[in-house]
């Protein structure tokens, strides 16, 4: 009988991560002193042996050709020793150990069409879903409002000129893959008519049982059409999440005429000053109008330039509006109040406990 060896190497799982830290980092893994802003896009850790490391930040398009991350390999065997990395936001940081590279590393990013920034009082990438070109659920595009919104926000990206750190994440339906629910501006793609039952096709692509359990609502009911055994919605109890569509493809959710967009303001992760914050109803609905969607872009731009104008130093969306209140925030904005702005869940957020702070 023999024992197989302790530490055999399989191909499970993902490499350990200790294995693409720099040498810097590994070195001084927990022992930073500190880190200081440089210029838009770059800044730098101090640890406490001395030594330091800078990271350079460019905005990326989130779905990536094999060429545009075969160029990014490039630029980081050229001026970090192979050395980058993808932050949850989709931006690409470079960690340079060399501070003399960085000025042409920035040069070659913005010859390719990256721009350096992202940091500290800007705008950084938007995080998003997958939209229309993946996501068998969507009401809405990605990649592209991601791209037209950051066309006109170009500035904000590559400046520190707002009064705070701005973030931005747009989500193709309520299913909220995207961070949406906790950014400080959310697109929100919404459907507003329930799945489509074909009747034809559902008893021989379906599994009914598992049809109906996969309602979180119970909206869907055991029927029999045509003398065949089938399903129907209960249309007050939907709540359009497409999770029926997920098991059965007979019941199609995505409707070119009905669905749209929501824009959603004032949520956030952070503990700093106040406690965390879940984005509210801002827009109940703009139309899908590619390709390049100017209701939602010009949308966005306005709240953004509001909150610049209004909002105090350091001061996140949330923390404005509560500052200023939301009759003051529809009014600024010129965004009218309607009845989909009232929030009649008995279960709302705020009894949540979403904060690390502790209460006795």
């Amino acid at each position: 009988m023999t024992t197989a060896p302790v530490n055999r190497i399989t191909d499970i799982g993902p490499p350990h991560y200790e294995k693409f830290l720099p040498p810097i980092i590994k070195k001084n893994y927990g022992q930073w002193k500190f880190h200081e802003s440089i210029a838009p896009g770059v800044y730098c850790h101090v640890a406490e042996s001395g030594d330091r490391i800078y990271t350079v930040r460019a905005g990326s398009p989130r779905l990536l050709s094999v060429q545009t991350l075969r160029r990014f390999a490039d630029l980081a065997d050229r001026f970090s020793d192979g050395h980058l990395r993808f932050t949850s936001r989709n931006n690409v940081e470079f960690l340079l150990s060399d501070r003399n590279k960085i000025e042409p590393l920035e040069h070659a990013l913005l010859e390719l069409g990256f721009p350096v920034g992202g940091t500290n009082n800007a705008i950084s990438n938007i995080v998003h879903t997958q939209g229309w070109v993946h996501c068998h659920s969507s009401a809405t595009d990605a990649s592209g409002i991601v791209k037209a919104v950051m066309d006109v926000l170009y500035d904000r990206f590559t400046h520190e000129n707002l009064p705070g750190k701005l973030r931005i994440a747009l989500a193709c339906c309520l299913n909220m893959c995207g961070a949406v629910h906790c950014s400080d501006i959310a697109i929100l793609g919404i459907h507003r008519r329930p799945p489509k039952v074909n009747h034809q096709t559902l008893p021989k692509t379906c599994e009914i049982p598992t049809l109906i359990a996969s309602c979180p609502t119970g909206a869907i009911r055991p029927a029999t059409v045509n003398d065949k055994p089938s399903v129907e919605v209960v249309e007050d109890q939907c709540m359009y999440c497409g999770n029926c569509y997920t098991v059965c493809p007979s019941m199609p959710l995505n409707d070119p005429e009905n669905d749209g967009i929501s824009i959603w303001v004032g949520g956030k992760v952070s503990n700093a000053r106040s406690v965390p914050k879940f984005s509210k109803l801002a827009i109940p609905f703009l139309p899908n109008n590619p390709p390049r969607w100017p209701e939602v872009v010009d949308a966005v731009v306005n709240i953004v330039n509001v909150y610049a104008a209004h909002a105090r130093k350091y001061e996140r969306m949330g923390e404005w509006i509560e500052r200023i209140g939301w009759p003051r925030f529809f009014e600024l904005t010129g965004i009218p109040f309607t009845r989909y702005h009232l929030d009649d869940f008995k279960h709302a957020g705020l009894t949540y406990a979403r904060s690390t702070h502790i209460r006795f």
